[in-house]
């Protein structure tokens, strides 16, 4: 049986970071499937269509499924065969959040399990929120980003 996980990547954008957990990720997992999510509280910045395919391409050739979600991480994965989620952990204030919100899918959904990547030191400090807020500001956020943001527009 494949060991499939499913990533939460992002609600927007998808980073650097989050390539580094995806691509470490792949050497534990059979297959990864990227979700990315559309948060109703906040306003987007980066289209998902231009995102998804954008993670396509940085991706092509791997086992790895981009899909669109906005319900309960668990959920989805189960939905999509997945078995694990794949968390990616910045610092020990991420890992307790990360922990808690494990806990929360084991008691909701049997059989899906929580297994935690710390982020490569270098990229540890970028999170999508920092991003999407740069972005937001006019700054140039393409090193940030496993593509350029001209592919989003």
């Amino acid at each position: 049986m494949p060991r499939i996980a499913f990533f939460p990547g992002s609600f927007d954008p998808f980073t650097k970071g989050h390539e580094d957990i995806v691509r470490r990720g792949l050497k534990l997992f059979d297959e990864i499937i990227i979700g990315i999510g559309h948060n109703s509280s906040k306003k987007r910045h980066f289209p998902l269509d231009p995102m998804t395919r954008s993670i396509q391409r940085t991706f092509i050739n791997e086992p790895v499924r981009v899909v669109p979600y906005q319900d309960l991480t668990a959920r989805v994965a189960r939905d999509n065969g997945a078995t694990f989620l794949l968390r990616g952990l910045r610092n020990t204030t991420d890992f307790e959040y990360e922990n808690s919100i494990a806990q929360v899918n084991r008691d909701l959904y049997e059989g899906v399990e929580t297994v935690f990547l710390i982020c490569s030191p270098e990229l540890a400090p970028i999170s999508s929120t920092i991003i999407r807020d740069l972005h937001r500001y006019g700054a140039n956020v393409d090193q940030y980003l496993p593509y350029p943001v001209s592919d989003l527009e």
